[in-house]
């Protein structure tokens, strides 16, 4: 909008000028703002009664601007929006109010570029000067020559040095004067250049000819007619120097990519990149018998697909397994280099293997390569896990060094991965660069050649964007070429006033099958001081990056991806007072980072919610990664002499990865740390290593028109929406799952405490699903948006998994959050009607984590819980997921902080059970540490768990996602519940609430202060035929149950139990052992109990 106007705001957000006209606080105060739902449209809004009332300003097909007000008012069109503004400062104009007061807009103070060259001369013109425009010219002269006298010119010919000095001493000055004039071409530049590039530019005419004979018989070669080059490219384009060396370079390109295409196809690779292979990898361990510990050897062969488990390693290869007789791995929580491994043999009999590494990291070492061998000879069409390797480095405009291998292979300081890991290639690499000095052909051609010498693949390009000098490029294997579809780029400034692109960020999104991926690098403002600008950036990369689904454009990027990847030189600091710059040093040296760590400004930020919201990061176990001397890691260079003084910039993490994904998906952090060898730059790049969940393309396998039609049932939606707007809001649904997107009525709006609305959306919402099939739909989210009537604005967005109904009507509280900033919060519940069918297992659920309870009182009340609600689903209480990748066994109450998604589930806990046959491995079914799936898992959540107190990775205490609270709320709900209380708990919280539909329950009596009696449970136990019998367990396999706690019932002889058969050195588990039903299928002899 042409002209400066004190009310009209901009871009800025909705809150933000509710804020403004809430400090305001005078009826009919107003401000104009754009509109977040229609672009060229505007938003008037006007406070009325600590209201605040937004009117929509739509231009028409002739750019006339007319204002929505009440209805029976005529409508008015104004030409300029100034006139608008001065036409409702009248009277009955249909508004709430007439306009009165306009509100300033708050002037943002620029930030000042953190890296110049160094400075010029300042210039002063004044009109008394007679010689003003020869003393700019004589300063720049005099600047450059001074600078070429400190210059090393013994390498370039003599001709050549003084055509520079003759530049610099006469025709800049002339430059100079054109550039004053307005004229953009610098004639004494392009003279200088065509002289030092006259030798180049007589080569290049002599070179093409030739090159296009080889790059015309290449074509020919491959594929007759394809790929021909236009011959203008190699008409005489005129004296344009870059434009000649461009198409040189593309072109020399082009043949090197065609010869190996080639060439790689003669000698009979695949799909033109070759084989990928991976050594057999030979893992020392030690194997208890009778207490003795025995030394034993794990050969992996992952390209054979066999595990052999050896008495020596250069002796006979004793025994081996196929990949697929390998039924389950479980990682001990107290022991972190203990595994437990779980086959089958060909009698269909279960072993159970129990092995110590030397360390975690070459356990987990051993579990990659299993995980990845059982990837390579699945006999699924597609996959369901991928990893991704995720990659950040502040160049400092400096090239790479020659090796930069370490970064790729995650070596280095903090969470990285172990050598037998080394020659397995991810999935997809994702590199962010800062200050990148190269081409960008010039950085994917180098990245490519890198991986190519690590994983013997040449990875394929899926797309490169940069922003003045930053960069992302993402590569994949070439074997998922075909499963990567919609493939978007953009970028945003956020540089000097927002036009400059020094700072700001470059993102790409794609689709892999039926899993959406977005990944977004981002160069903050730097500067210790500069902690909100910062924010502010933060905020509007989200507003104004375009990427993904169109259809979904109330969303911003945190909603619209499966799986959301933020990497890059956040720039926040470590917030100590410059004095303390040799007290962080020694704290640096000493590995002592936790300190200096509850000083992080991203982290405070975080915590207060003020940027990345929801977004987890794992924990910080290696050295700020800023700010070093060159060429050295031993050094920080935290000061820096400038004109205004000397600056200080504190060793920091500036250089982060965080990650955000939709709730009940399958992410785990398997590497986090910085190299200690890459020394070019004052940063040390970061990387990080993932293994995430996907989804197919599905095709269901049911007739389409025989198939029953599913359904989604979402119904007693209540928003709590935090706003002072006066308006209706609605509902709108959107899924791919769905046919179309799906609105709501309007909702009631309820009185609230100041500054929030309470909406009722009292209406059931049926949902129609494209398939029916729960192998689809359990992976499927519906995302949902609060919008206003009046404008069409989005108020608040968030996301809920179908996976949380897969059993039973569910309950849900979502946080709502809008542009980054949480804006309130929606309850209410789901149903999934799904066709027949189960869903398969995923890769994921071979990983298991052996949580004990140490109170023996506990299990004997879990196992009773048990024996009492195997086959009921139906006891709907709030769940916390506090980490969405894992679904733990936690609970909500007033006390726990929210954290984006929770869901009421089912409250019940199982002892864990072993695999006692072959039933109890196709079910695969453990509550203990379930998976998104429903299955065992090695979730985010619990991988952080196991590595607590690691002494290689210190602490993990911090970053485990469970707080205090809820880990006291796990203890406190492991007791059983009242039935009755517990099934209308969240309906009895809310009196504005309806009452929310439940399924019939069977009751029950206990104790909620003390464990229940053990009376019930003799009875219980005698009245069964076949009671079931509990096997030894350990995170999903055989252990030892506790004795019931009988004896708090005095007078009630405590029964004897038979000792039972030791399976620990045998491993191998009698059939009979099968482990309990799963829920929702109730044993046939089981009686009801009242």
């Amino acid at each position: 909008m042409p002209g400066y106007h004190p009310w009209y705001h901009g871009n800025i957000t909705r809150s933000k000028a509710e804020d403004l006209l809430s400090k305001a606080a005078r009826d009919g105060s107003f401000l104009i703002r754009d509109s977040e739902s229609i672009q060229g449209a505007y938003a008037l809004c006007v406070l009325f009664q600590n209201c605040v009332y937004t009117y929509r300003i739509l231009p028409n097909e002739d750019k006339k601007l007319s204002v929505q007000a009440s209805e029976g008012v005529p409508i008015r069109f104004f030409t300029m929006l100034p006139e608008l503004v001065e036409a409702y400062y009248s009277p009955n104009m249909g508004l709430v109010t007439h306009l009165q007061y306009s509100v300033q807009r708050e002037e943002e103070v620029d930030e000042e570029p953190d890296s110049l060259p160094p400075q010029l001369p300042p210039r002063h013109f004044t009109a008394d000067d007679s010689k003003a425009s020869e003393q700019p010219c004589k300063s720049l002269s005099d600047t450059y020559l001074m600078r070429l006298q400190h210059l090393d010119l013994s390498t370039i010919p003599e001709d050549h040095q003084v055509a520079i000095q003759e530049y610099f001493r006469s025709s800049v000055c002339l430059d100079a004067e054109q550039a004053q004039n307005g004229n953009p071409n610098l004639p004494g530049l392009r003279k200088l250049m065509m002289a030092l590039c006259k030798n180049l530019n007589s080569e290049i005419s002599h070179i093409l000819p030739a090159l296009e004979v080889f790059h015309r018989a290449l074509d020919q070669q491959l594929c007759s007619g394809i790929g021909q080059v236009p011959k203008q490219i190699f008409v005489d384009s005129g004296p344009s120097i870059s434009y000649r060396l461009e198409q040189l370079t593309k072109l020399l390109y082009s043949i090197e990519d065609k010869a190996k295409s080639s060439v790689f196809e003669s000698v009979g690779y695949e799909g033109g990149h070759r084989k990928s292979l991976i050594p057999v990898v030979t893992f020392e361990v030690k194997q208890e018998s009778l207490a003795i510990p025995t030394k034993m050897f794990l050969k992996v062969d992952v390209e054979g697909g066999k595990l052999y488990f050896k008495k020596s390693k250069d002796g006979p290869e004793d025994k081996y397994f196929v990949h697929n007789k390998i039924l389950q791995l479980v990682k001990s929580q107290k022991m972190h280099a203990k595994l437990v491994i779980i086959v089958e043999t060909e009698k269909e009999k279960i072993l159970r293997k129990e092995f110590v590494f030397d360390d975690t990291k070459k356990r987990e070492g051993f579990c990659q390569l299993l995980q990845q061998m059982k990837n390579k000879h699945s006999e699924k069409p597609e996959p369901d896990m991928i990893t991704v390797f995720v990659g950040t480095w502040n160049m400092g405009n400096a090239g790479p060094p020659h090796n930069i291998n370490s970064w790729f292979q995650c070596k280095g300081q903090g969470k990285t991965q172990d050598d037998t890991a080394d020659h397995i290639p991810h999935d997809f690499y994702v590199i962010g660069t800062q200050e990148d000095p190269l081409g960008e052909r010039e950085w994917a051609e180098t990245v490519k050649g890198v991986l190519r010498n690590i994983t013997n693949i040449s990875f394929k390009q899926v797309a490169i964007n940069t922003l003045w000098n930053i960069r992302i490029v993402v590569l994949a294997k070439p074997e998922h070429e075909n499963r990567i579809s919609h493939v978007f780029t953009d970028s945003v400034k956020t540089g000097i006033a927002n036009t400059l692109g020094n700072k700001g960020a470059v993102g790409i999104s794609f689709m892999f099958n039926g899993t959406s991926f977005g990944f977004v690098n981002s160069h903050l403002t730097s500067g210790s001081e500069k902690k909100l600008r910062r924010n502010q950036n933060y905020i509007n990369i989200l507003r104004f990056l375009n990427l993904g689904d169109k259809k979904l454009n109330p969303f911003d990027i945190t909603h619209q991806f499966t799986h959301l990847f933020w990497l890059g030189d956040l720039n926040y600091r470590v917030e100590f007072p410059s004095t303390e710059a040799e007290y962080i040093v020694t704290k640096i040296k000493q590995q002592q980072y936790q300190e200096l760590l509850s000083k992080d400004q991203l982290s405070m930020e975080k915590n207060e919610d003020k940027v990345f919201l929801h977004f987890d990061e794992e924990e910080i176990t290696f050295a700020p990664t800023y700010r070093f001397e060159r060429d050295t890691r031993e050094k920080y260079a935290y000061t820096k002499a400038k004109a205004t003084g000397t600056k200080y910039n504190l060793p920091s993490w500036c250089d982060r990865i965080l990650r955000k994904s939709y709730p009940l998906v399958h992410v785990v952090c398997q590497a986090y740390g910085c190299t200690n060898d890459i020394m070019t730059s004052d940063h040390s790049p970061v990387f990080a290593s993932f293994e995430v969940g996907v989804a197919s393309q599905y095709v269901s396998k049911q007739d389409p028109d025989s198939a029953p039609q599913g359904g989604i049932q979402i119904m007693n939606c209540v928003a709590t929406l935090l706003t002072k707007s006066k308006t209706k809001f609605f509902i709108e649904f959107h899924s791919s799952c769905l046919e179309k997107t799906v609105k709501t009525s309007e909702g009631e709006n309820a009185e609230h405490p100041a500054g929030s609305i309470k909406v009722r959306f009292g209406n059931q919402v049926q949902l129609t699903p494209i398939i029916s099939d729960p192998e689809y739909l359990l992976d499927q989210h519906i995302l949902i948006c609060v919008k206003s009537t009046d404008c069409d604005e989005s108020y608040g967005e968030g996301c809920v998994a179908l996976r949380a109904a897969q059993f039973c009507y569910t309950e849900f509280q979502i946080t709502l959050t809008h542009h980054g900033e949480k804006t309130g919060t929606l309850t209410g519940g789901i149903q999934l009607h799904t066709s027949e069918g189960k869903p398969t297992e995923k890769l994921y659920d071979i990983f298991h984590i052996n949580r004990k309870i140490s109170q023996t009182w506990k299990q004997g009340v879990i196992y009773l819980f048990f024996l009492l609600l195997v086959d009921r689903m139906s006891v709907t209480q709030a769940h916390d997921i506090s980490n969405p990748s894992y679904m733990g066994l936690s609970y909500r109450s007033e006390n726990v902080t929210n954290n984006g998604w929770s869901y009421s589930m089912p409250k019940w806990t199982l002892p864990n059970v072993g695999a006692g046959g072959k039933e109890s491995k196709k079910s695969g079914y453990d509550v203990s540490t379930r998976s998104p799936t429903g299955k065992g898992s090695t979730g985010e959540d619990e991988r952080t768990s196991e590595m607590f107190d690691n002494p290689l990775y210190g602490s993990m205490g911090k970053s485990h996602s469970r707080g205090k609270d809820q880990d006291h709320q796990q203890k406190d709900h492991l007791a059983l519940p009242d039935a009755p209380l517990s099934s209308s708990k969240a309906a009895d919280a809310d009196p504005d609430r309806p009452p929310v539909p439940t399924p019939r329950n069977r009751s029950f009596t206990c104790s909620e202060n003390k464990p229940q009696p053990p009376a019930p449970v003799n009875q219980h136990l005698s009245a069964q035929k076949k009671p079931v019998v509990p096997s030894r367990s350990e995170g999903g396999v055989a252990q030892n149950r506790p004795p019931l706690p009988i004896k708090s019932r005095p007078g009630v002889p405590e029964p004897q139990t038979p000792k039972p058969r030791d399976y620990r050195e045998s491993s191998e588990l009698p059939g009979k052992h099968r482990p309990p039903a799963r829920p929702g299928q109730p044993h046939k002899d089981r009686k009801e109990t009242s």
